[in-house]
């Protein structure tokens, strides 16, 4: 509520200034003010209420005085018949002498002239008029006649009293009539109306004329207040509505009126000024003191600008910032000037307010970008200059006054050519080359070359405004190129000579060639023939050697297992456990070459599905857990139960029997062996760790290549054919994995097998019939089992 209040009272002290002109105030006129609305409708109501009091009283007098002069002239009427009747007596007018005698009473009577316009007549029993007043040239014959036959006034005479009644003639008259004593006859006193109301009309035109007046007056005064107060009204509507258009056009403008009055301290705001700057317009007059805190303190304050204004008259044109509503400072321009005011004598200064937020900040960043193009001209490593149409310097930079020895006071911006190119010095021109097929009217390029060996490509265009800009570029690297490129040109053409010569020699070299290549068909046919045949040979020789092999160890079997009797000596025994073990040993060798052999045809296929990883693991391991504790040798193996892998289970057992089989055969009594697996996105890794002797750097390139050892035939102590890791590499690389090996002497091996793992892609792609055509999907063939002695043994 209170900010109900308060608002209001500020849009009436709004409505009060217009402009920053103040309307008069005092207590009268702020009533008057209030009542302005009401007084406008109830003063011609109050003058018309006037108006028709005042006719009402009128009215209301003449009809009084109407009737009081009705009621005098009754009376007198009515005295006067009774003052004739007794004048005349009881025998006025029995006889001619009697009523001559009437006739002068009565004139006597009547001559003192306080009764004119009164008629009297004086009747007989008969009715007939024996004398009146004033006497007429012809008398009436009878009263009747007079009053009209229809009047009851002659019958009940003075009982009747005076009466208003229409005479014979017509005539509207107060009449009375009185008989006389003994019915001699009847008196009639006559007075006409017209007669008795004539003063009483004399008042009513005297009245009507004084009210006409006075309502001519009233209705001046009121037409007059009507017409002057609509023209207030008027003059008003004008005022609100020029303030209304002077605020939207400083509205649109971002502009905003000032009215300091600088005796009182108070500043006027416009509308247009309050939203420029987001405040709401609130309050009619400003302080001196609010207006101070809105301006930013590095552009001064007003209390210096009202000394100053204080001492002369002056007018002002001066930037400062003011900080608006959302708090951030607007930039604004203020034009104004200093204006007396007539009515009370003291000084306002009046003047607009200009947002000039947005130029400052088109000239801040037109100083930028101007600062930004300085910068990059001179950054240019081309001599740069830009004359006006008037041939005064606009810019240039530093090479361009290097070029011509000019400081940067003699190239001031601004300053003609000839007394710039006056101050300088022309570079010393050994000769000049046009560019002939460039050249235009606004345009032209050209090469010079100094005497100190520099080259330089002028290049002058003219500007829109009539003015031209220069570009000197240094192209003496260009020019030493181009020479470079002279000769190059020359010595390309003797190369060229050269190739057209070795074009020949290479042509017969192709035919050369050709036949080369017919040789190397040839000789590519019999190494296919002599793989064929080194298949054939190590088939042949498995079937040659494994048929008297499985003789010898049959019979060796049998010969300590004594079925056919004792041998005698138990060194046959131990004889025959020799010759049995050399034969699975010499057996396993021919195995491991032929599956080897089988690898390198490319006869090996696989069957790849998705397999645990610990199952496989858990199988590899058993093949070696005997020898493992024979030796003294510890296994252990850290899988996770989820690891699952895309292999062929054989081929991945004989995998991990080789590796396990290396890693306990070279890890001595008391170490260990580790086996451990884990996810690497699509592919699983399996790592064989043991802490045995080792394998030298120079070694382990070699490791993994057919019938290579670490051991050579002088050194060696462990037994094996070198085929082991060659094996489970190549397999391991038919299954699209790798091996890999890392060593250090004396600390240990470990041994990496990466298989991949089986994503949705490498499912689909083995369910399609067209991948079991591929080395991948083909399934294992060569028939080599591992066997728990840690060798692969033949399947036959």
């Amino acid at each position: 509520m209170p900010e109900a209040v308060s608002a209001s009272l500020a849009a009436r002290v709004r409505a009060d200034t217009i402009l920053g002109i103040r309307r008069p105030r005092n207590p009268a006129h702020e009533r008057v003010m209030r009542a302005e609305t009401w007084l406008r409708i109830a003063v011609p109501g109050m003058l018309a209420g006037f108006l028709l009091c005042l006719l009402a009283v009128i009215t209301l007098h003449l009809r009084m005085q109407h009737a009081e002069a009705v009621r005098i002239a009754h009376l007198e009427v009515e005295g006067l018949a009774r003052l004739t009747a007794a004048a005349i007596g009881e025998n006025g007018i029995s006889n001619e002498t009697a009523r001559s005698s009437a006739q002068e009473r009565l004139h006597a009577l009547m001559s003192s002239g306080a009764h004119a316009g009164r008629q009297i007549f004086v009747a007989g029993r008969d009715d007939r008029i024996v004398a009146a007043f004033p006497a007429p040239g012809r008398l009436p014959s009878t009263l009747t006649a007079v009053l009209g036959a229809d009047q009851a006034l002659g019958t009940l005479a003075e009982t009747a009293g005076a009466m208003v009644l229409r005479l014979a003639d017509g005539a509207e008259a107060i009449a009375a009539v009185h008989s006389l004593p003994n019915g001699a006859g009847q008196v009639a006193v006559i007075r006409p109306v017209a007669h008795v109301t004539a003063a009483w009309w004399e008042r009513l035109c005297t009245l009507a004329v004084l009210f006409g007046s006075t309502a001519l007056v009233v209705v001046g005064i009121g037409a007059a207040y009507t017409l002057q107060s609509r023209r207030a009204h008027a003059a008003d509507r004008v005022c609100d509505e020029v303030r209304r258009r002077l605020d939207t056009a400083l509205g649109r403008g971002r502009c905003g009126l000032w009215d300091w009055d600088i005796p009182r301290g108070e500043i006027f705001w416009s509308d247009s000024m309050y939203a420029m700057l987001g405040y709401p317009a609130e309050k009619g007059l400003l302080s001196f003191g609010d207006v101070n805190d809105l301006v930013h303190p590095d552009d001064g304050d007003l209390y210096s600008l009202a000394r100053q204004l204080a001492a002369i008259d002056s007018t002002i044109d001066h930037e400062f910032r003011m900080r608006g509503a959302s708090g951030e400072w607007i930039w604004l321009r203020t034009r104004a000037e200093i204006v007396h005011d007539e009515a009370d004598g003291s000084r306002h200064l009046v003047g607009i307010a200009v947002d000039v937020t947005e130029q400052r900040r088109l000239a801040e960043s037109t100083a930028t970008a101007d600062m930004r193009l300085r910068d990059a001209v001179e950054a240019i490593s081309e001599a740069f200059v830009l004359w006006d149409d008037q041939n005064r310097l606009v810019l240039c930079n530093s090479k361009f006054r290097d070029l011509h020895a000019l400081s940067a006071d003699d190239a001031q911006p601004g300053r003609r050519y000839a007394d710039i190119m006056g101050r300088g010095v022309l570079p010393p021109v050994r000769r000049e080359l046009p560019d002939v097929g460039r050249a235009s009217p606004s345009a032209r390029t050209f090469e010079v070359e100094l005497t100190d060996g520099r080259w330089l490509q002028v290049s002058e265009r003219r500007t829109k405004d009539g003015g031209y800009v220069s570009v000197g570029t240094d192209i003496t690297g260009l020019k030493r190129q181009h020479d470079k490129l002279v000769v190059s040109e020359r010595e390309l053409l003797a190369t060229v000579k050269d190739l057209k010569r070795s074009r020949r020699t290479l042509e017969l070299q192709t035919h050369q060639l050709a036949d080369l290549a017919e040789q190397h068909l040839d000789q590519k046919a019999k190494a296919e023939i002599a793989n064929q045949a080194k298949s054939e040979f190590l088939a042949n020789m498995s079937h040659e050697l494994r048929t008297p092999l499985n003789a010898i160890m049959g019979f060796a079997d049998l010969m300590e297992s004594e079925v056919y009797g004792r041998l005698g000596d138990p060194r046959y025994v131990s004889y025959c456990r020799d010759i049995q073990e050399s034969g699975t040993y010499l057996l396993s060798v021919i195995d491991d070459i032929l599956h080897m052999a089988r690898i390198e045809a490319k006869r090996v296929s696989l069957d790849r599905r998705e397999i645990a990883a610990s199952d496989a693991v858990r199988d590899a391991v058993k093949l070696v857990e005997i020898a493992a504790k024979a030796k003294g040798v510890g296994l252990r193996v850290e899988m996770q139960p989820s690891l699952r892998l895309l292999a062929d289970e054989r081929a991945l057992i004989q995998i991990l029997g080789n590796v396990l089989q290396n890693a306990v055969k070279f890890t001595p009594s008391g170490g260990r062996v580790l086996v451990r697996g884990r996810s690497c996105g699509t592919n699983v890794h399996l790592f064989v760790e043991d802490s045995g002797i080792g394998i030298p750097k120079t070694a382990l390139a070699k490791l993994g290549k057919p019938f290579e050892q670490v051991e050579n035939n002088l050194t060696r102590c462990h037994r094996g054919s070198g085929l082991g890791l060659a094996i489970a590499r190549s397999t391991a690389e038919l299954h699209g994995g790798a091996l890999r090996i890392r060593s250090d002497v004396g600390v240990g091996t470990i041994v990496m097998v990466r298989l991949p793992a089986p994503t949705p892609e490498r499912l689909a792609a083995l369910s399609r019939p067209s991948a079991e055509v591929t080395v991948d999907s083909l399934r294992l063939v060569s028939g080599a089992t591992p066997r728990p002695d840690g060798r692969a043994a033949a399947a036959g």
